[in-house]
């Protein structure tokens, strides 16, 4: 949805024309219909909403695991739960359309968000938030592409304008996010991380049933793979859970049969092909398979990192969660400063170099926490590297999305968008929950008076080892010309 994307677009929705009738077709595309700027307000509102509330979560854990009396390894769940049931609320989102219409399915759930998300405010243990936060998942999850689905609808031809105001949230989230977290810490109750988002929640619900227009005539009714869900969100489920609890014989009963439940969703969905839940063809294309392996890699070192680091700062260095906001601000603006450029990137280096430099940029910027992890706390060398870490992060999404989407078929892209999100959004709850296991084992059998911080050491080199791993599938993308459109099959 940012500059790379859109000149695609562009370029393909002008028909060739000359003299006075390219200027009419010109100025006619530069006005926009109010309607679809009201549609987009409500859109960029409930995305904004949704951004912000998983950033303030993010930077919040250890405080919650303190007031609620929890460790981090179980706090996590609050964040890794809420994006599981996100990742796996996304195929219901279309037949679900098909059943009540958009307009219907998007009120229902900003308003089950919005009521959840006080629901979650009175929280009265961290067994109880998590299960709360798994319902707001399942809210949210149906939430994205609804929004995303009626912007096209009203704008057409003209999306690509609408879009790059779209990605205002992913932008503003980052910076907002930590900022307000640690003024509510350090002037309210934990409870007001949720609360907040009444106010909001109530505004942008008025605003939707004033400008979302219904479509109940355009409502197809739509198949849905239901053994495919069956398997896939109970196995992505255990498989977590059992990960989590590894040292455990149940759990280790329980990570065995979520692999179990995933093969066997695997199997299933290879023979019903187009009828699947995830139609296992489209990574049969190189592109898309690269693409959907950075995606998922680099979504998961994201939110590993967004666990890792306010967790070091608070537990090993000594910070307090109020502190947070402008510790944490820097890792917004390079991703601002990146995103403002990446138009020019792509168009001068290509989608490959783009991505793989940011995730080598993103790789050397973490290394330093492995460093303060041993020697101590530097603020210059950590908003140095947040800021860069931030700058990387915001390079990876983009180039690696268009080069996906680029090599399938216009018939196919519902399923590749579909398919991309259920994997892109995995990686968070999978690699978050792996890394709280591993720093909460190294906790547990290390003394806390020679080094505290060694754990949180060696945590910090397992998320580096994600960033290798993400760097090595940004390499297997398309280059500047080459695989951008060598697989599709329009």
């Amino acid at each position: 949805m940012a500059a790379m994307p859109l000149r695609i677009i562009e370029r393909m929705s002008v028909p060739p024309t000359s003299g006075n009738g390219l200027s009419q077709q010109c100025h006619q595309q530069d006005r926009l219909d109010r309607s679809v700027w009201k549609i987009a307000a409500v859109a960029l509102f409930g995305g904004l909403l949704a951004q912000l509330d998983a950033t303030i979560v993010n930077v919040s854990l250890s405080t919650l695991a303190t007031e609620l009396h929890s460790t981090l390894q179980t706090i996590q769940w609050v964040m890794s739960g809420y994006l599981l049931a996100l990742a796996l609320a996304l195929p219901l989102s279309g037949w679900l359309v098909g059943r009540i219409g958009a307009k219907r399915l998007y009120l229902w759930c900003f308003a089950s968000f919005t009521l959840l998300s006080a629901v979650c405010g009175l929280a009265w243990s961290a067994h109880t938030l998590i299960a709360f936060r798994l319902l707001q998942g399942v809210s949210g999850g149906l939430l994205a592409p609804m929004a995303q689905m009626m912007i096209a609808r009203a704008a057409g031809r003209q999306m690509a304008r609408v879009a790059g105001y779209m990605a205002l949230p992913v932008l503003l989230a980052p910076v907002l996010g930590p900022v307000i977290a640690g003024t509510i810490l350090q002037y309210a109750s934990w409870r007001w991380l949720f609360l907040i988002n009444l106010p909001i929640g109530v505004l942008a619900l008025v605003l939707a049933i004033l400008f979302l227009p219904d479509e109940r005539d355009a409502v197809t009714a739509k198949r849905l793979d239901w053994v495919g869900l069956a398997l896939l969100s109970p196995g992505l489920g255990l498989f977590l859970y059992g990960a989590d609890k590894i040292g455990e014989s149940m759990g280790r009963v329980l990570f065995v049969a979520g692999i179990v439940m995933m093969v066997a969703f695997l199997a299933d969905a290879r023979r019903k092909r187009g009828d699947a839940l995830i139609d296992l063809r489209l990574f049969r294309r190189r592109a898309f398979s690269i693409g959907a392996l950075t995606q998922f890699l680099s979504n998961g070192a994201q939110f590993a990192g967004q666990f890792l680091i306010p967790a070091f700062l608070i537990g090993a260095c000594g910070r307090s969660s109020a502190e947070m906001g402008w510790m944490l601000a820097p890792m917004g603006g390079g991703m601002l400063v990146t995103y403002s450029l990446m138009g020019k990137l792509t168009d001068r280096f290509g989608l490959r170099q783009v991505a793989a430099g940011g995730a080598l940029l993103t790789l050397l910027a973490t290394i330093p926490f492995v460093y303060m992890a041993f020697h101590g706390l530097d603020l210059v060398m950590l908003e140095l590297a947040l800021f860069l870490r931030g700058m990387g992060m915001s390079a990876i999404g983009l180039p690696t999305m268009t080069a996906a989407y680029m090599s399938v078929s216009k018939p196919d892209l519902p399923m590749a968008t579909t398919s991309m999100n259920i994997v892109q959004r995995l990686g968070g709850p999978t690699f978050t929950t792996l890394c709280a296991s591993f720093l909460a084992l190294n906790l547990d059998g290390h003394a806390p008076h020679p080094s505290v911080s060694t754990p949180y050491a060696l945590a910090f080199l397992a998320l580096c080892l994600i960033h290798v791993l993400t760097l090595l599938a940004s390499v297997g993308l398309p280059g500047r010309h080459a695989g951008v459109s060598s697989d599709r099959q329009d």
